[in-house]
């Protein structure tokens, strides 16, 4: 294919926050989301922990972070981050 043509799929982009940096490139984001319960209407916090790559080793515990999925790095890892959004208060 020609370079030109070429394009890449949109990628779904999530913002979490890092929960564990104690793996060498790998750091576990837990995104969180609200739902509403079907029958009761009740508001619902749902978190979901993701790895995801981190080549710099550049995000550290309780950062804001963006992540974008990608092809799969290892068993677990289908994410990368893209953006560290927020640093962590110190």
């Amino acid at each position: 294919m020609n370079e030109k043509t070429e394009t890449r799929a949109n990628r779904k982009v999530l913002r979490g926050l890092v929960v564990s940096d104690k793996m060498e490139k790998t750091r576990v984001v837990s995104v969180d989301h609200v739902i509403k319960h079907a029958f009761y209407n009740k508001t619902m916090r749902r978190h979901r922990r993701f790895y995801a790559h981190d080549e710099a080793n550049e995000s550290k515990s309780g950062d804001l972070v963006e992540i974008v999925n990608t092809r799969p790095l290892s068993a677990l890892k289908r994410w990368r981050i893209s953006r560290i959004v927020e640093k962590a208060a110190k």
